[in-house]
C-alpha cells in the first residue's frame, strides 16, 4: 500500500533533506520493535516515509508482531540500551509515570488534531522531559489511531444514545482491567468485562448489549453483523508516541536529530491522514450494511465523563491545571 503524502508531510521531509549533513558517516542502525503487523498503518508509514526519510545516515530496521522485543518490554528495552525505537501508547507509559494516564482517560482529546496540539504545547513538555531523564525516552510524535465509539444491538428506534443517561442499564463490554471498567461506567453504562475473542458470540446471543471499539476493529470483527447502530461518542482518540532512544539521539549530530525529528512527524502526518480517511469511508460501508450511525450530544458526554475522573483515584497524578488547558486546546 503506498502512502499518499500530505503538503505538511511534504514540507517536513523537504526540511529533512535539507538537514543531511554534508560528510558522509558510518549509519546508525534504529531497530523498531512492535506489536503491531507490517499491514498496520503505523507499520506502513515509518517503513514508507521514515525509513528513506533517514536513509542517508540511518539504517532503519523494523521488527514486527513483537519477534524482537516481547509485547509491553519496549520502553524497558529502550531504556537498557537494548533497543532503539517503539511505538509506545499513553497506557504502557503511565506504568512509569502515572501521570501519563490522563492522555489514556475518557474525552481527553476531542479529535486527531487536538493530539497534534497537545502534543506541541508547552504543557506536554514536563511529560516529555521527564521521560527522557528518568527513563531515556525521548518522544519524537504522536500517532492517531482513532475513535473508539459505542455499537449496539438496539436500533435506534428502541434506543437512541443522545446522553449518559441513555446508556443506564446497557450491558457495555469493556477491557478487563479497572482504569477501561471505570470508563465504562462514566460513559453511564454497566460495564461487562469479556475476553475480546467472545465479543461476537456475545453480541449474537445478547449477553450483552454492546462493545466499544474504533470502526475500523467493528468492520474487521464484523460487529455489525450482530449489532445495529453506533453512537459515535468518540469517547476514546486513541494514540501512540514514536519513542526513540535518547542515548543514540544524544550521539547524533543537531542535523541528523532534526532529521529524524521532522521524518517521524512526517511518517506520524501522513498515518493520520490515512486513517481519518478510512474512519470516513467506514462510515459509508456500515450504513449500507444497516447500521444506523449518529452522533450524540458530545458537550453531554464530555462534562460528565470527566467530572467522574475529577477526584477519583485516577485523577491523584494528574499535574494541577493539566486538565483544564487541554481542554482549552480543543475550544
Amino acid at each position: 500500500m503506498s502512502l499518499k503524502i500530505t503538503r505538511r508531510a511534504f514540507a517536513a521531509l523537504t526540511a529533512v533533506a535539507l538537514a543531511m549533513p554534508a560528510v558522509a558517516q558510518d549509519k546508525v542502525t534504529l531497530r523498531l520493535s512492535t506489536p503491531a503487523s507490517e499491514t498496520d498503518q503505523r507499520s506502513i508509514s515509518l517503513a514508507e516515509v521514515f525509513g528513506p526519510a533517514v536513509s542517508e545516515f540511518a539504517d532503519y530496521q523494523p521488527h514486527y508482531n513483537a519477534s524482537l522485543i516481547a509485547q509491553g518490554s519496549e520502553l524497558e528495552a529502550i531504556a537498557t540500551g537494548d533497543l532503539e525505537m517503539s511505538i509506545a501508547s499513553a497506557q504502557e507509559l503511565a506504568t512509569f509515570f502515572p501521570e501519563f494516564s490522563i492522555f489514556a482517560t475518557g474525552y481527553v482529546h476531542q479529535s486527531a488534531d487536538h493530539q497534534v496540539a497537545v502534543f506541541n504545547d508547552e504543557l506536554m513538555e514536563p511529560f516529555k522531559q521527564k521521560v527522557e531523564d528518568e527513563l531515556g525516552v525521548k518522544l519524537l510524535a504522536v500517532m492517531y489511531l482513532g475513535k473508539r465509539h459505542v455499537n449496539l444491538r438496539q436500533t435506534k428506534d428502541e434506543l437512541t444514545v443522545m446522553t449518559p443517561e441513555d446508556l443506564a442499564g446497557v450491558n457495555l463490554r469493556m477491557p478487563g482491567t479497572d482504569a477501561w471498567q471505570f470508563l465504562g461506567a462514566a460513559l453511564g453504562a454497566n460495564p461487562t468485562p469479556m475476553a475480546f475473542t467472545e465479543v461476537y458470540t456475545a453480541l449474537q446471543t445478547g449477553s450483552v448489549d454492546g462493545q466499544d471499539n474504533p470502526l475500523p476493529t467493528v468492520v474487521d470483527s464484523k460487529f455489525y453483523e450482530v449489532t445495529n447502530q453506533i453512537a459515535l461518542t468518540a469517547h476514546l482518540v486513541d494514540l501512540n508516541y514514536i519513542a526513540f532512544s535518547k542515548a543514540v539521539w544524544d550521539e547524533m549530530t543537531p542535523e541528523q536529530q532534526e532529521a529524524v525529528e521532522a521524518a517521524a512527524v512526517a511518517a506520524a502526518d501522513a498515518a493520520r491522514e490515512v486513517q481519518l480517511q478510512k474512519e470516513a469511508d467506514l462510515v459509508s460501508f456500515l450504513e449500507e450494511q444497516g447500521l444506523e450511525i449518529y452522533e450524540p450530544d458530545l458537550e453531554a458526554f464530555r462534562t460528565h465523563v470527566q467530572e467522574q475522573y475529577v477526584g477519583s483515584q485516577y485523577a491523584e497524578s494528574w499535574p494541577e491545571g493539566v486538565l483544564e488547558k487541554i481542554n482549552a486546546l480543543g475550544e
